[in-house]
């Protein structure tokens, strides 16, 4: 990391290729991007601590918990305390051991917070031994809150190579950060916040020139893509639009015997990556292509193929008022009329923020479970979703300009549309509504008519004049379940006040950096 005292000119990554009269009318810069990058982090860090639901509810989010678990105190991915549990989603492999439907990647990902859960929060004074359980989930719980923050302060520094000022690219980051699913994903232990942040930084690494880059920085992206595939199978087709993307990099004379250099070390090790994961299926299944996952579940429903009607799924994250991106995600409104300003300016990126949704959009229409279990919103495309709000930055150039006049007004209300929807589904257990409202019909079947964010305007509404009759009910903080639950108050509001006062700090310092590059 850059100290302090760091300039654009020694920060080659991060300089701009712009024309010299271009380059000088912009403000000298007297904070590194890196630095500002960091510190926004620090801050986000701290704010989605804060807003964490610290719960994991869905078998989406128990998976993580139990694998993490065995992990740390098994050295094994095997799952046998999730067996008998009503919650064991997978199979025995050929020792008889139960494995994970998914594989370990995300495990691994969040396995510095189960550390953090089992060892220092579950041990603390003022934490029962009953609720030991609850309070290393919340722990766990907590490493979206991080990966969503590295997600946008890699993006910052996107914001930033694509010739925003500071200032403006921060803009963007903010907008990235509270008005789009990111916001209220960083709360719950999915692993969409993992996989954006693996895309980001990859993004960041390999598009931020849009020009040929060094091999160290095409393994580093390479090695990304690749972990990706063993976070969720899936990612692979978001690795062949990265991978396609590279074929669209600038080369110059110097480099033109290199021209597919990049292209070819994400083959190789996108590749290598993908035959450790078949060669886990065989060691584990006797199989390559069996992931351990069963032909059926609630009800012998399959709830894992990919046999779904296609134009359900697209009508349902098209049109639902459960799963409808433009309702969940508005800020990819003004991200698709940005696309073409976006191709003048960096085609791979281009490519990459708009090829990439439509590609996982096809993907998940077809998913049997295209709807992502119990959740908010279209939770399979967050991703991509986060991608299609890249070209927003080169709008922003636009807007500084006054042109075009309608830009100022859709970016508004887009933002504010967004930020509320991600407030009203962070607000309290989104699993209470969905029982009570009916997420599932019949055999596990997603009811197209359900809307989340009435049944959470409902809840609040009720919990502003009742108390919850549960623990769990209510408004869905994890200070507050663990206190309901049993833990201490002085331990509760302590390590609150500590992300609070982070956040106000690094809030503070933020601001300050960015005002001083400006």
């Amino acid at each position: 990391m850059q100290s302090n005292g760091a300039t654009m000119d020694n920060m080659p990554f991060l300089a701009s290729h712009e024309s010299p009269s271009r380059a000088d009318s912009r403000p000298a810069v007297t904070a590194s991007p890196l630095r500002i990058a960091l510190l926004l982090f620090l801050f986000l860090n701290c704010v989605y601590l804060l807003t964490s639901t610290g719960r994991a509810r869905s078998i989406d989010e128990i998976d993580p918990v139990l694998q993490s678990e065995s992990l740390l105190l098994r050295h094994s991915t095997a799952i046998p305390q999730a067996v008998g549990s009503g919650i064991y989603f997978g199979k025995l492999d050929q020792h008889g051991l139960p494995r994970s439907a998914w594989p370990a990647g995300h495990a691994l990902l969040v396995l510095p917070w189960s550390a953090i859960g089992h060892y220092l929060l579950a041990r603390s004074h003022g934490i029962p031994r009953d609720i030991s359980d609850l309070a290393f989930a919340a722990a766990t719980c907590w490493s979206s809150a991080t990966y969503a923050a590295l997600a946008v302060a890699a993006s910052f520094l996107l914001f930033f190579k694509l010739g925003n000022t500071p200032r403006s690219a921060m803009a963007c980051s903010l907008l990235l950060a509270f008005s789009t699913p990111l916001f209220v994903y960083s709360g719950w232990l999915f692993s969409e916040a993992a996989t954006t942040a693996l895309f980001a930084i990859a993004a960041l690494l390999l598009f931020a020139s849009g020009e040929e880059i060094p091999v160290s920085r095409a393994v580093l992206a390479s090695l990304l893509l690749g972990f990706s595939i063993h976070v969720r199978p899936a990612n692979m087709v978001t690795v062949f639009v990265f991978i396609a993307a590279t074929t669209l990099l600038e080369r110059s004379e110097a480099t033109k015997v290199f021209a597919c250099r990049t292209t070819l070390i994400l083959v190789v090790l996108v590749g290598i990556s993908g035959l450790l994961y078949l060669a886990r299926n065989y060691a584990l299944f006797g199989n390559p292509l069996d992931f351990g996952v069963p032909a059926t579940a609630e009800n012998a429903k399959d709830l894992d193929s990919w046999r779904n009607p296609y134009w359900t799924g697209v009508f349902g994250f098209l049109f639902s008022p459960g799963k409808s991106v433009f309702l969940f995600s508005p800020l990819i409104i003004p991200g698709i009329l940005g696309l073409p300003r976006l191709w003048r300016r960096n085609r791979a990126l281009a490519l990459l923020a708009g090829v990439v949704p439509l590609a996982n959009l096809v993907l998940y229409s077809f998913r049997t479970q295209w709807e992502g279990s119990y959740c908010y919103g279209p939770r399979y495309l967050l991703p991509s979703l986060t991608l299609l709000c890249l070209p927003i930055a080169v709008l922003l150039q636009e807007l500084r300009r006054g042109q075009p006049p309608w830009l100022r007004p859709l970016l508004w209300i887009t933002a504010i549309s967004g930020f509320l929807v991600q407030a009203i589904g962070l607000s309290t257990n989104i699993l209470e509504d969905m029982v009570r409202n009916r997420y599932y019909v019949g055999n596990w079947d997603y009811r197209m008519s359900y809307s989340p964010i009435t049944g959470q305007l409902q809840l609040i509404w009720k919990y502003l004049h009742v108390t919850p009759s549960a623990v769990g009910l209510g408004w869905d903080r994890w200070f507050v379940l663990l206190r309901a639950a049993g833990a201490s108050p002085s331990l509760m509001t302590g390590i609150s006040s500590l992300m609070l006062v982070g956040a106000l700090i690094f809030g503070l310092l933020t601001w300050r950096a960015v005002r001083s590059a400006s």
